[in-house]
């Protein structure tokens, strides 16, 4: 993707900095960002003088200013955090539904060529049917999850009745570098590989043998600009297409950073989904693949964290 005006919300976070990353060589880059979770120093390695940076809520700045004249808009700002939801339904509701209706009227009033929205395999909730497609039906079981389900009913009133082309992206569980391993909602990659570098043994919630699909932050970054070059609209799941148990997972990052550790087994959370593998015939279909380099992928996670974790 080459000469084009690129808005990205939520730019300064864990995967928003991964797209700035990809497209400001070539595009002129905008930032929209209130810096609740995303910082300055996941694009401190970029020219910061080719990207317009714009701090504040999307519910407050004036969207339609900043998007004219815009090519595509990625829209991530979001409370992503589930747990975080639950403790503070209004905020998610406020963030994730309103503020997505803002960024879609802006888009619309602006002719914004193609908008692509973050979304999650949250909303199919708890299934029996594996792997997961796009037309098994959604059952959101967390404030977070139904924010998510309402903004991608939104992005298709728009494409419906306001003829913006807008793409919903359900990511499963993603991991990469710039990924906070410090947050309180880290998620299981990024912890598991900073208590390994410590030497401290990690947890695992239950017997760990329930199962996610893992899809490295390179791939989805992939998936994001082929949905906005494609001209298909609707719903993709964006996930690896193979399921990995929390065991698994911990011997392969235990093999990577070469630590002999066993982790601490504790009680099951309550809430905690048994199985989840996506199925993304769909999202092949427009050339997205994502078994290139996996475990490669996961190297430079570790590498990153690691870097970060001994040279503050």
């Amino acid at each position: 993707m080459k000469n084009k005006k690129i808005v990205v919300t939520g730019g300064l976070g864990f995967i928003g900095s991964h797209l700035v990353e990809k497209f400001v060589d070539n595009n002129e880059v905008v930032i929209v960002d209130n810096q609740s979770t995303g910082t300055i120093e996941n694009i401190k390695e970029l020219d910061i003088s080719r990207i317009d940076t714009n701090f504040g809520s999307i519910n407050d700045l004036n969207l339609e200013e900043i998007f004219e004249g815009t090519d595509y808009v990625f829209h991530l700002a979001a409370v992503t955090s589930v747990p975080q939801s639950v403790e503070d339904p209004v905020k998610s509701n406020e963030v994730n539904i309103t503020g997505t209706l803002k960024v879609l009227e802006a888009a619309r009033k602006t002719d914004v060529k193609k908008l692509v929205f973050s979304s999650s395999s949250a909303v199919y909730g708890e299934t029996e049917v594996l792997p997961i497609s796009e037309e098994v039906p959604i059952n959101p079981l967390s404030p977070y999850a139904v924010s998510k389900a309402t903004a991608e009913l939104y992005c298709n009133v728009y494409s419906e009745i306001y003829d913006l082309p807008t793409t919903c992206l359900r990511y499963f569980n993603v991991f990469g570098p710039k990924q906070d391993p410090n947050s309180q909602y880290a998620a299981v990659i990024p912890i598991f590989i900073n208590k390994l570098l410590k030497n401290e043994r990690p947890t695992i919630y239950g017997d760990g043998e329930q199962t996610r699909d893992f899809v490295s932050v390179e791939r989805v970054v992939e998936a994001n600009e082929l949905a906005a070059k494609s001209g298909e609209t609707g719903v993709f799941n964006i996930g690896l297409g193979k399921s990995t148990s929390i065991n698994q997972l911990f011997e392969l990052v235990k093999e990577c950073v070469k630590k002999d550790m066993e982790p601490v087994y504790e009680p099951a959370r309550s809430g905690e989904i048994k199985h989840s593998v996506a199925d993304v015939s769909k999202a092949k279909a427009i050339g997205f693949n994502p078994e290139a380099e996996y475990q490669q992928d996961l190297i430079k996670t570790i590498d990153s964290i690691a870097y970060n974790m001994f040279n503050k």
